[in-house]
C-alpha cells in the first residue's frame, strides 16, 4: 500500500482531500453542505482547496462555517480569477496584480481569517480554460511580485501556481512554491516533466480534472478498457481506480476529489485503501496519454 501522507506547505497533510468547487450544487441546501464538509473531516480530510468564484462565494461562506480551528485543515484558495455571475462563464479572468491583491482579499472575507494558509496563482498558460486577452496578458514576475508581498504582510502563507507552464515554473521556483495545480490524470500526462520536477524540489502535484473527461474532448479516464478490468478484478469502481492510479504514480500527488453525495464522498476516500500490484500499474502506465489542451472559453 502506497503511504497516505505527504509534505504540504510545511505541513503533514493526507494525501486524499477536498475539492469545494461541487458544493456550489448545494446552493438551496445549505445545512446538507454543511454536513457533506463535517463528514470529509470525520473521514480524514485535513486539506480543503477552494477559490472565492466556487458559486460565487458560497463554497468559502461554508468552509467558514463548517470547519473549526481545531480540525486542523489546511485550506488552500486561488486567485486570477473571479465570480462573474451571469456571465457566459462563472468567472472572469483577474491577472493583474492590483486585482490579485482583490481578489486575497475577498477570500480573507470570504473564508473570515486574518491568513490564507496557500493560495494559489491561477495562470491561464495551458490546460483547458481560458487564455488571456487584451490587459489580462500579465507577466509572471509581476505577479509573483504582489504575490510574495502578500506573504510578507502576513496574509499568505504560502504561494501556489495553477495552469502554468513547465518555463513558468522554472521561473517561479525562486519565490518558493508550495504546489502545483494543473490538469492531469491517467489518460492525459502531458505534464510529467512537471511533476518530476515537482517530486524534486518537494513540491506538492495537485491535479484538478483527475479523471479527465470535465469536458467534451477530454481524455476521459473511466472510458479506458485497461481501467475497467483493473476496476473489475479489484471489485472497486473505474473511478477509484483511476484516483488511486494518481497515488501509486508519485509519492508528492495529493488528490483533491469533489462532490456534493456524501456516500461518492466516501468512495473517494476509499482509495487510499487500494493496492495495484505491479502487474495492474504496469497495464495503467501503458494507457496512451492524450493531450487535454481543450480550451472552453
Amino acid at each position: 500500500m502506497t503511504t497516505l501522507t505527504a509534505s504540504f506547505a510545511g505541513r503533514t497533510v493526507f494525501r486524499i482531500g477536498y475539492g469545494a468547487a461541487q458544493l456550489a450544487r448545494l446552493h438551496d441546501r445549505r445545512g446538507e453542505a454543511v454536513a457533506l464538509l463535517r463528514r470529509a473531516v470525520g473521514l480524514g480530510v485535513d486539506h480543503v482547496d477552494t477559490a472565492e468564484f466556487y458559486g460565487f462565494g458560497l463554497a468559502n461562506e461554508v468552509i467558514r462555517e463548517a470547519l473549526r480551528p481545531e480540525d486542523g485543515v489546511l485550506v488552500v484558495t486561488k486567485v486570477g480569477a473571479d465570480p462573474n455571475p451571469g456571465g457566459r462563464l462563472p468567472l472572469r479572468q483577474a491577472q493583474r496584480p492590483e486585482q490579485l491583491r482583490a481578489s486575497v482579499e475577498a477570500n480573507l472575507r470570504g473564508l473570515g481569517v486574518d491568513r490564507l494558509d496557500v493560495v494559489n496563482l491561477r495562470r491561464l498558460d495551458t490546460g483547458p480554460g481560458l487564455r488571456p486577452e487584451r490587459d489580462q496578458v500579465v507577466d509572471l514576475d509581476d505577479q509573483l511580485a504582489v504575490m510574495t508581498a502578500l506573504r510578507d504582510e502576513g496574509k499568505i502563507g504560502a504561494l501556489g501556481l495553477s495552469s502554468v507552464t513547465l518555463d513558468g515554473l522554472r521561473r517561479a521556483l525562486p519565490a518558493g512554491i508550495a504546489c502545483v495545480q494543473n490538469a492531469y490524470s491517467l489518460a492525459s500526462r502531458d505534464d510529467e516533466d512537471m511533476l518530476e520536477l515537482c517530486a524534486a524540489e518537494g513540491i506538492a502535484w495537485v491535479p484538478f480534472f483527475p479523471l479527465g473527461g470535465a469536458f467534451p474532448g477530454l481524455p476521459k479516464v473511466t472510458g479506458e478498457p485497461a481501467v475497467h478490468a483493473a476496476a473489475e478484478a479489484l471489485g472497486v469502481t473505474p473511478s477509484q481506480v483511476g484516483l488511486a492510479w494518481l497515488l501509486h504514480h508519485a509519492p508528492n500527488v495529493l488528490l483533491i476529489p469533489g462532490t456534493a453525495d456524501a456516500d461518492h464522498l466516501e468512495a473517494n476516500m476509499a482509495v487510499g485503501e487500494i493496492t495495484l500490484d505491479a502487474a495492474t500499474l504496469a497495464t495503467l502506465d501503458a494507457i496512451e496519454s492524450r493531450s487535454n489542451e481543450v480550451p472552453i472559453g
